[in-house]
C-alpha cells in the first residue's frame, strides 16, 4: 500500500509550499506514518529523521536517486546515481521522538554533555542573520552542560577546539544527518566531496510529481468533466491510459 495516496501527497505538498525545508520533512513524516504527529517527529534527532525520509522516498518513487553536480575545477556535469540502500537508511521504521543516548565529550580541563540537534534546532538556527550565529545557537541548544575542572562554565567560553571537536563527535553519532559522497570527475580527475540533502532533494521531487499531477487532472477533467478527487483516486497505469486516449 502507497505510503501516501495522490491526494494526500498533494494535500502535503500544498500545505508545505511557503513553509521552510525543515517543517516540510516534518509534515511529510507525520502525514506518512499513521500514529506518529509533527511534534514527536520534530524532537527526533536528524539522522534519524532523514533515514525516515530516505526510506519513504524509496516508498514514493523507488530506491534509485539521480543527481547532477558541477565540477568545481573544469565545470563539467556529472550525473550521479545513488541506490537508498547504500546510503545508510535504516531498514526499520524509526520511532518518532526517540532521543538518542546523551553525548559526553572530554577535552581536559572541558566536559561537555550534549544531545543531537533536531528539526526544532535547525527551525531556530535558521531565524538568524549568518552562518557563525546559527552554528552558535545551535550549540547553546544542544549542550546540556558545560564544566571546565569540574565547575560550570558557560557555552561561549569554549574555544574553538572544543567546539570543533564537539561538531566532530555529533557527526560521528548522528551519521545519517549529514550524507557525504565521494566524487571523482572524469573529464579533468578533480576529487571532491559534495553533501546528500535528503529532504531536499526528496521535496524537490515531490514538487516536480505534484506539478505535473496537477496538469494531468487539468487535462483529463478538461477532456472527461471528472472531478479532481475522481481523476486522483485512479491508480497511474489508468490515468496514464486515459492521457494516451486523449492525445491520439
Amino acid at each position: 500500500m502507497p505510503a501516501l495516496s495522490a491526494e494526500s501527497l498533494l494535500a502535503v505538498w500544498e500545505a508545505g509550499a511557503e513553509q521552510p525545508l525543515a517543517r516540510r520533512a516534518l509534515l511529510l513524516l507525520s502525514a506518512a506514518r499513521p500514529g506518529t504527529t509533527y511534534d514527536a517527529w520534530a524532537q527526533t534527532p536528524l539522522g534519524r529523521r532523514d533515514a525516515e525520509l530516505l526510506r519513504l522516498r524509496t516508498e514514493l518513487f523507488g530506491p534509485r536517486l539521480v543527481s547532477v553536480v558541477a565540477c568545481p575545477n573544469c565545470g563539467g556535469q556529472l550525473q550521479l546515481t545513488f541506490d537508498a540502500g547504500d546510503l545508510g537508511a535504516s531498514p526499520t521504521l524509526v520511532a518518532p521522538g526517540a532521543e538518542a543516548e546523551p553525548g559526553t565529550l572530554t577535552w581536559p580541563p572541558y566536559t561537555l554533555r550534549y544531545r543531537l540537534p533536531n528539526s526544532t534546532d535547525l527551525l531556530a538556527a535558521a531565524q538568524r542573520e549568518s552562518v557563525e550565529a546559527a552554528r552558535a545557537l545551535l550549540v547553546r541548544r544542544c549542550l546540556q552542560s558545560v564544566e571546565r575542572d569540574q565547575a560550570p562554565v558557560t557555552p561561549e567560553e569554549l574555544p574553538t577546539e572544543v567546539l570543533d571537536a564537539l561538531a566532530a563527535q555529533m557527526a560521528q553519532a548522528d551519521p545519517q544527518a549529514d550524507l557525504q559522497v565521494d566524487v571523482n570527475c572524469p573529464a579533468c580527475g578533480k576529487g571532491w566531496v559534495t553533501t546528500l540533502d535528503v529532504a531536499a532533494y526528496l521535496w524537490a521531487e515531490i514538487d516536480r510529481w505534484a506539478r505535473r499531477m496537477l496538469r494531468e487532472v487539468h487535462t483529463l477533467a478538461s477532456a472527461y468533466g471528472w472531478s479532481e478527487a475522481e481523476i486522483l483516486a485512479l491508480s497511474a497505469t489508468r490515468r496514464q491510459a486515459y492521457l494516451d486516449l486523449i492525445r491520439e
